[in-house]
């Protein structure tokens, strides 16, 4: 059989983790002998760089005196935007075949312009990873804009959360029917190809080298993937894992494959365990053993390995040569910010006589002829200093299993944090036993993920965050909390975040968005920082959730004009037939034509103060006024109110980033 061009494509949304698998099928194809590429962000920009790549080659059929490869950004800039500025900069006229260079770049730019799919590469299949089912309408697109770039549309490979839980929509929508589940048989993606059938995809190490292909950074950091179970016991209705992963497997093997990946890869600094509910497994004391003769041990330290080194020997291996320049491009250039004085400049000039200096000139053969004058510098000054290695078990632990033996083994690994769910408040009685153990056994940093939106009220929820705050004095340990809204997993609710539970409302998700948009999603330990958040007991929590969504957010900067004290006595003025009346529209979140129905003119003061909107602060802030001045100016923002543009319900995602800066509590 030919060899064939495999693509793998991870969608433009962020996340945390790499794409566990993605990385198995990129080892898949790569032990038959295919040729893989990954790719993540928009398409588009993966078909403008290979646009780009042949019109270079094109380029130096047509004059080969010139170094055209120096020059990949201004093509591709060109061939997205046809500008003459950025055509002139490639400076044709001192060509004498400036003619046919001129041609030859117009067509690549009228073939990305038209989208003529049929003059754009193709790879002999595609997969299209999938996550969260809120990331649809990024999901759909991805695989839409696949459907150009293979050659045949059943070579088109669905799979992930979203394909699982949503499959039906999927091929409704794009076509092409999704895999469900786990690749966890033999030959399931190429049951005629003999070699094929002697793999199973799911139980493979993970190809690592795949990640440095793309400019994007997973925040993991140093770590082995991996997991030690898979599924869950349990079925709770909130949950996909039923689904994804539907038969418990009690002990999956690993250290093979973590040998294998150490050896490859070198060492890495934690392990990140990706198991749903480890505690059910009847060989978790066996886990525990493995995973310390893995290196986790309770005080266990790693050093950094030479980077350089091991990106040097897969390089010469041919691993994944394109992965490995854009490596070894990162680690010189990291080295070369590092270095001072003459050493700075030596270690540049080495750089500029191998072409080292810029990305699109870096070749895997001035790599190998440069490093033997650059070794010994990265030896000496590369990173050395021992570091704390940490075990974590990322999708949580299910207090209803912990027990004290449970427990006692957890503590003998470097576990940090310990992820206990506290999904509901009837298991308060198990996660509080759990949380005291692991206080027993001086296990100090915690972490939970605690529902909301489900089946629970906000009282519920305040109960849960302000629990971890109690425990956490008593016990003196550091109980990080991290409230999850949410989203139902099958039908059109699932394909955003606008999911509204039946005893929450849209101010209410606004509320806690709010503050966790202030605090970056995490409720962090300490009573004086929860009060202020959250406020001291249930009625100032209420409090916070009728409070104009700006005064939330900047907290502070309307505490100290008075501000947010006047929009307080209005409130608390409010007769109970008038909270009523108000509370129906402040919980709606929508203030666009309440003057049409009101004519109270308590109500009508109190809704004034929610036509303050972000901007308005950044504008105040921007012009750096007096306390004096910026006091009449929200006074008068709030009297003129004119009922224009009053509605709160824009994209909170999109306006994260531009909050962060300036808010505070």
């Amino acid at each position: 059989m030919n060899k064939r061009n495999i693509l793998l494509i991870e969608p433009k949304y962020r996340n945390k983790y790499p794409p566990i698998g993605l990385m198995k099928i990129a080892t898949y194809h790569k032990m038959l002998g295919d040729k893989v590429t990954f790719f993540k962000g928009d398409p588009k920009d993966l078909v403008l760089d290979q646009m780009a790549e042949n019109c270079i080659q094109k380029f130096y059929k047509i004059d080969d005196s010139k170094e055209w490869k120096y020059s990949f950004s201004i093509i591709r800039d060109f061939i997205k935007t046809r500008k003459v500025t950025v055509l002139h900069e490639l400076n044709f006229d001192s060509s004498k075949y400036s003619s046919l260079l001129h041609s030859c770049i117009y067509s690549f730019a009228d073939t990305y312009r038209k989208k003529d799919y049929d003059n754009f590469p193709k790879w002999d299949r595609v997969y299209v990873t999938t996550l969260f089912t809120f990331y649809w309408k990024i999901t759909i697109e991805a695989i839409h804009y696949a459907k150009h770039l293979v050659k045949s549309q059943d070579q088109i490979m669905i799979g992930g959360v979203l394909a699982s839980l949503l499959h039906k929509e999927v091929e409704e929508e794009t076509g092409i029917k999704p895999h469900q589940g786990l690749l966890d048989r033999r030959g399931m993606l190429d049951p005629d190809l003999p070699e094929a059938l002697k793999i199973i995809v799911d139980n493979l190490p993970l190809d690592y080298s795949i990640l440095d292909e793309i400019d994007y950074i997973y925040p993991t950091g140093s770590a082995y993937f991996t997991f030690m179970t898979k599924g869950c016991t349990r079925k709770c209705s909130f949950c996909s894992v039923p689904i994804l992963e539907p038969t418990y497997k009690p002990k999956i093997d690993t250290i093979d494959k973590f040998a294998e990946i150490k050896e490859i890869y070198g060492e890495q600094q934690n392990l990140l365990l990706m198991d749903n509910n480890v505690l059910a497994s009847p060989n978790f004391p066996e886990i525990i053993q493995e995973i310390k003769d893995m290196g986790f041990y309770k005080g266990a330290t790693y050093i950094e390995p030479n980077q350089l080194e091991i990106a040097i020997k897969n390089l010469k291996n041919g691993l994944n040569d394109k992965a490995y320049v854009n490596r070894i491009y990162r680690l010189l250039h990291d080295l070369l910010k590092r270095l001072k004085s003459k050493r700075k400049q030596d270690f540049y000039n080495i750089l500029d006589k191998y072409e080292l200096i810029k990305l699109e000139t870096t070749s895997k053969e001035n790599i190998l002829l440069a490093y033997e004058n650059v070794k010994e510098t990265y030896e000496r000054y590369r990173p050395k200093t021992p570091k704390q290695r940490y075990v974590d078990f990322n999708q949580g632990t299910d207090a209803r299993y912990v027990t004290d033996e449970l427990m006692k083994l957890m503590s003998e690994i470097p576990i940090r944090p310990l992820r206990i769910a506290f999904d509901y408040w009837g298991m308060r009685k198990q996660y509080e036993s759990a949380v005291r153990l692991a206080g027993k056994y001086n296990i100090k940093e915690l972490s939970n993920y605690i529902l909301y939106n489900f089946k629970d009220t906000p009282a519920e929820l305040y109960n849960r965050l302000k629990l971890n705050v109690d425990l956490g004095e008593e016990l003196n340990i550091h109980i990080f909390s991290f409230p999850m809204k949410y989203i139902p997993l099958f039908g059109e609710e699932a394909k955003d975040r606008n999911y509204i539970g039946k005893k929450w409302n849209k101010k209410y998700i606004r509320a806690i968005q709010s503050v966790l948009n202030v605090t970056k999603g995490i409720v962090a330990p300490g009573r004086s920082f929860f009060e202020r958040a959250f406020g001291k007991n249930l009625d100032e929590f209420d409090e916070i959730l009728h409070m104009p969504e700006t005064y939330i957010v900047y907290r502070s900067f309307f505490d100290k004009i008075g501000i947010t004290e006047e929009w307080r006595k209005v409130y608390y003025s409010l007769s109970p037939d008038e909270k009523d009346i108000a509370f129906e529209i402040i919980e709606s979140n929508n203030f666009s034509d309440y003057h049409l129905n009101i004519n109270n003119h308590k109500i009508i003061e109190l809704l004034k103060h929610y036509s303050v909107k972000r901007e308005d602060v950044r504008d105040v802030k921007t012009k750096d006024l007096n306390y004096k001045n910026t006091k009449h100016y929200f006074d008068k923002l709030i009297q003129e109110d004119n009922f224009k543009n009053l509605t709160l319900t824009y994209d909170f995602e999109n306006e994260v980033a531009k909050v962060k800066r300036v808010a505070s509590f």
